[in-house]
């Protein structure tokens, strides 16, 4: 088992993180789960064998965090949900880690980054001219914008809203890229809505990892 993380947050919607280290072959990946049958036969037709594997490492983190039987679907807009369970999650995986977020009162929203990417085009992409000029001009400029690419991947699936306009629709406030901390940002609706949110990340063995719970 390859259960990298699991915790209780100190947030105040009491939220539950859990990361796995991808670590194990398909097969060993198969062999560990309990899975349904019509969500394992849905894997099976993904042609990207590390895709698999880490949909694979979803069930079983899933099963870790879960003492029942849960089951996995996804809305039309692609955001997960839990058939059997009132409670909330959010999902991010690359390469080689799988992170998930649950809480049963708040929408949440999660995503993971390796560090080995480049995310120079994240600052065209999907920044604000403020958050442009808050960008720092050294070593740190790749994980800063990282952070800032996760920040909005975990907001934008909070909200599940489409045609989100990462740089217009959402702000992050100025940080330093640190191992980890907190960050504040302001979500802008489609009709002018303002909401405030505190998020936290972590950076841990070459990857970026961003949380939102509720506001």
């Amino acid at each position: 088992m390859a259960l990298f993380l699991s915790k209780d947050l100190d947030d105040p919607a009491h939220s539950r993180l859990g990361i796995w280290k991808i670590t194990e072959s398909e097969d060993e990946l198969r062999a560990m789960i309990s899975v349904p049958n019509d969500e394992l036969e849905e894997i099976s037709y993904i042609k990207s064998k590390s895709l698999r594997k880490q949909k694979l490492a979803v069930r079983a983190l899933l099963d870790t965090m879960f003492e029942e039987k849960v089951y996995l679907s996804h809305h039309d807009n692609g955001r997960p949900y839990i058939v059997n369970s009132v409670t909330n999650i959010s999902i991010s995986h690359t390469d080689s880690y799988v992170a998930i977020i649950l809480n049963d009162n708040e929408d949440v929203g999660i995503d993971v980054e390796s560090l080995s990417r480049d995310f120079s085009a994240v600052e065209k992409k999907a920044l604000s001219e403020d958050e442009i000029e808050d960008l720092e001009d050294d070593q740190t400029r790749n994980k800063q914008l990282a952070i800032y690419w996760c920040a909005k991947e975990a907001i934008f699936k909070k909200f599940s809203q489409y045609n989100l306009d990462f740089a217009e629709q959402i702000e992050v406030e100025r940080f330093h890229p640190r191992n980890e901390g907190e960050l504040e940002a302001t979500f802008t609706d489609k009709d002018g809505y303002k909401e405030k949110l505190q998020l936290e990340y972590m950076i841990f063995d070459n990857h970026a990892l961003v949380w939102v719970v509720g506001e």
